[in-house]
């Protein structure tokens, strides 16, 4: 089964350039060039997202003791944050 799709695509200047030149070294029609650009992204994209992903981890670090030992008090947490003499 093969599915012939005509669209309007609107390509910044950039990518229009590239495509160009692409087309020119190539010596191919715009629309093979395109689609093969567009298979070869579709393909990058694809691999990317399957590919399994190396977990995350971090590093452990110690913050020191906690300059408050009760947060219970609330204007005693504010007092000491905002630079108050605090008791």
């Amino acid at each position: 089964m093969r599915w012939c799709v005509r669209t309007t695509l609107t390509l910044d200047d950039d990518v229009a350039v590239a495509l160009e030149r692409l087309r020119r070294r190539r010596r191919e029609p715009l629309k093979q060039v395109v689609n093969a650009v567009l298979r070869a992204g579709l393909s990058a994209l694809d691999a990317r997202a399957t590919a399994p992903r190396k977990p995350f981890r971090t590093q452990p670090m110690s913050l020191g003791p906690p300059r408050l030992k009760n947060l219970d008090n609330i204007s005693d947490v504010l007092a000491f944050a905002e630079g108050e003499d605090f008791r």
